[in-house]
């Protein structure tokens, strides 16, 4: 006896399709709005009237403000920063760091980036949610990068990881997004020079 055709599943009415254009209006919108009135004065109202959706598009994909702002922040963070593998500790860090400042000195992140680390010195869940979002992605970046330099006997085995993203990303924050300062002509090779110099240091101290 022949097996009748295995009939296309359904979709049940009503399902929600989540289409990737109108999540994608939704992240500009909320990029923007961040960039606008910062995250304190953020509402879905404001994102959805920006975004040209209604609320429930937004509610359909995040539960609230802060998993949006999370995920937009944390694919700023991770833009255009690659994992180099130049050859040498101090190509790694350069390169890096070029990375890094194009990402701090865009105008946009300028005005997100230092209201988001403002906020989440009053909301403990915003300090925690932006350090895993920001911080460790950085994290794994690095750990690549000191790994490889360990394994070309740069470094010693127990260098410091976060010693190491403190010591490069640092004075380019403070400098980009504190002071809003530009970058003199050859910072990020004095950086990288200085930064290599100091991991060098700690291995022989150790």
């Amino acid at each position: 006896m022949e097996k009748e055709p295995t009939k296309p599943r359904r979709v049940p009415a009503g399902a929600a399709v989540l289409q990737e254009n109108v999540t994608d209006a939704i992240r500009a919108a909320v990029f923007e709005e961040l960039a606008t009135v910062g995250y304190g004065r953020m509402s879905i109202e404001r994102v959805a009237r920006r975004a040209g959706v209604g609320k429930a598009a937004i509610y359909r994909r995040w539960r609230s403000k802060l998993p949006i702002v999370l995920e937009v922040v944390s694919a700023l963070a991770k833009q255009g920063l690659p994992t180099p593998d130049t050859g040498s500790l101090q190509g790694d860090i350069k390169v890096l760091l070029e990375a890094t400042a194009r990402v701090l000195w865009h105008p946009m992140a300028a005005q997100i980036i230092p209201d988001l680390f403002a906020e989440s010195a009053r909301n403990p869940d915003m300090a925690q949610a932006l350090q895993a979002a920001v911080r460790d992605s950085q994290r794994g970046i690095a750990d690549v990068v000191i790994r490889n330099a360990v394994n070309r006997g740069e470094l010693s085995a127990d260098t410091d990881v976060d010693l190491a993203l403190d010591l490069a990303s640092g004075p380019l924050y403070w400098r980009l997004s504190t002071m809003r300062s530009p970058l003199p002509e050859g910072y990020l090779d004095g950086l990288a020079a200085a930064t290599t110099a100091a991991l060098a240091a700690a291995r022989i101290s150790g």
